[in-house]
């Protein structure tokens, strides 16, 4: 396959039919974290629960609240169950008016299940799947303080079941935030590993939902400029944290990802990347850098324009050849910083057969993935990968 001289994209179906939804008031920009109090004061809220990890919970006071104020401070990395229900629990007691989710995907996908769950009279099992929320208990702002997840944007809250490893995905329009605040400024203290992994995992959002099955022109616009502004300030942002616009483009690049993933979603890439963190608890942006390049060449020949565009966006040269989409994404992650072996990351070899057996039944993901990938394809990419 040669990636070269190659359209900018492929065609696709315009008539197809497509459902946008995005949060009711988006504010994006410097200083707009403060201006969530004066907006839940306007609506007359009272009890306001901040769920969060421990680092932003001793900064919830950039946020500027009023009223009776709460904070869930115990949100941790790829949240099991165990998880959830304490921050249920916190929820049952304080019966809050406005959940606000405030940190990376982790704190903002409990934050959607606080909002929606507590006197329900559902169970987490009860509303596993697409649409069997029956309505939302509190109002839900989003904040998010890493550049990467895109959940802020998005309708999709995830939760590992500690007993089976899988990831239990619950997809409801009323886990839609009322208001989403991206401020850049909640960004400059990541550091430089944190930062190269989530802006992979905007990158990785953005690159699976445009080379998707049910890739949309509608989409595709957000989903290539993603890209686009992840090769332009992803690098710059490593090597000096306090850049303030390359940490506005990154916020930026993690929205349109966080806009690529309700009418479209993710693919193989993340169906791969998943049991990294189930199993083995790798950050979910290292282990979506990790299998990026792997997953990228995999669908090359199913999307070579696509391809062709997703690298030339991030400003790599490729040279032809079967190997060249590999060559030049791995090189990139690489050279960003970021663990490309899975040894080096703790994963064992004897248990890639159950990893891929896992990956291969996300098939809410590999349904859409452009190429077929059987569990053997799954295992080889895990094999050369180790």
């Amino acid at each position: 396959m040669n990636l070269h001289h190659t359209p900018a994209v492929e065609t696709t179906t315009l008539a197809a039919p497509i459902e946008i939804q995005r949060p009711a008031v988006i504010r994006f920009g410097s200083g707009q974290a403060a201006t969530i109090g004066e907006w839940a004061a306007g609506r007359g809220v009272r009890r306001i629960l901040v769920v969060a990890d421990a680092f932003n919970a001793a900064r919830v006071s950039a946020l500027n609240l009023s009223g009776e104020v709460t904070v869930f401070g115990e949100v941790r990395p790829e949240p099991d169950i165990p998880n959830l229900e304490a921050a249920l629990a916190i929820a049952e007691a304080v019966r809050p008016e406005l959940v606000i989710g405030f940190g990376g995907g982790s704190a903002m996908d409990l934050a959607k299940l606080v909002a929606v769950l507590p006197g329900s009279g559902q169970t987490l099992a009860e509303v596993v799947g697409p649409e069997k929320v029956r309505a939302k208990g509190a109002l839900l702002a989003q904040i998010p303080t890493t550049a990467g997840t895109g959940s802020e944007a998005g309708t999709r809250a995830l939760v590992t079941d500690p007993a089976t490893q899988n990831k239990l995905a619950v997809q409801s329009l009323h886990c839609q935030a009322d208001i989403a605040i991206i401020d850049p400024d909640l960004t400059l203290t990541l550091p430089a590993g944190v930062t190269a992994a989530s802006g992979v995992d905007a990158m990785a959002h953005c690159v699976e939902a445009f080379t998707s099955k049910k890739a949309h022109p509608l989409i595709d616009m957000y989903a290539l400029e993603g890209v686009r502004l992840v090769g332009r300030f992803l690098a710059r942002a490593i090597a000096d944290g306090s850049d303030l616009e390359a940490r506005a483009g990154l916020c930026l690049a993690s929205l349109y990802g966080g806009f690529c993933l309700g009418p479209v979603n993710t693919t193989a890439g993340h169906a791969v990347a998943y049991p990294l963190g189930t199993r083995h608890h790798i950050a979910h942006g290292a282990a979506n850098a990790l299998v990026f390049p792997h997953t990228l060449a995999f669908n090359a020949p199913a999307r070579p324009e696509k391809t062709a565009a997703v690298l030339d966006a991030l400003g790599l040269s490729v040279g032809p050849g079967e190997g060249a989409a590999f060559d030049a994404a791995y090189r990139y992650c690489a050279d960003l910083g970021c663990e490309m072996r899975l040894s080096a990351l703790g994963v064992p070899e004897d248990d890639l057969p159950a990893m891929a057996r896992e990956a291969h039944a996300i098939r809410r993901l590999l349904d859409n993935n452009p190429r077929d990938m059987t569990q053997d394809d799954i295992s080889a990419i895990y094999t050369r990968a180790l």
